[in-house]
């Protein structure tokens, strides 16, 4: 290429210089076009690219964080439970009642009272019927023990208040006052 140079005369030189100026210039600006021109598809295509890439990379740091809130929720479930223990074995140590045994004990109250409220009523009807029917009906050998208990339960006479010493008699009289003396009521 040299030998080619050294041939051409400076004139020539210069011109095929220029036109290989120019032909470089002109790629340049083919190249600037075509990079600009393409260069927007190229990033149009990045963009699409990296939103699909955040999409993906949300999804999963999501899943882990619903992971993470899941296994943080067990952990304190497991603590909480832990924590309720050991302060219910100390209140038990300490003798406190726990909520379940106040519960039994209330239901186990609440039985009672109506036990009691149907021995009442029981006794009080049974009264009445002894003073109507002076005789109670015999037992018969077929009842179970409970169902005597209950039958003797209603038939017998309701208890009498205990007898009134005299004193109590007099003291509970009326006084005339006009005459000092007891007045029988």
């Amino acid at each position: 290429m040299v030998k080619k140079f050294k041939a051409l005369s400076e004139n020539q030189l210069a011109q095929t210089v220029r036109e290989s100026a120019q032909q470089i210039w002109l790629a340049g600006l083919g190249a600037y076009a075509k990079a600009q021109e393409e260069g927007n598809k190229v990033f149009d295509a990045l963009v699409k690219e990296g939103e699909t890439i955040q999409k993906k990379t949300r999804k999963a740091a999501d899943e882990k964080m619903a992971e993470v809130a899941g296994k943080a929720a067990g952990t304190w479930d497991r603590l909480e439970q832990v924590f309720e223990d050991r302060v219910a074995r100390a209140l038990s140590s300490l003798g406190v009642p726990s909520k379940k045994d106040i519960d039994k004990l209330s239901k186990r109250v609440a039985e009672l009272t109506a036990v009691v409220q149907q021995l009442t009523e029981a006794q009080e009807s049974g009264a009445r019927k002894v003073a109507a029917k002076p005789v109670a009906k015999p037992v018969t050998k077929a009842a179970t023990p409970a169902t005597a208990k209950a039958v003797v339960a209603k038939a017998a006479p309701a208890k009498k208040a205990p007898a009134k010493s005299v004193a109590a008699k007099k003291a509970a009289e009326p006084v005339d006052a006009a005459a000092g003396t007891a007045t029988p009521a």
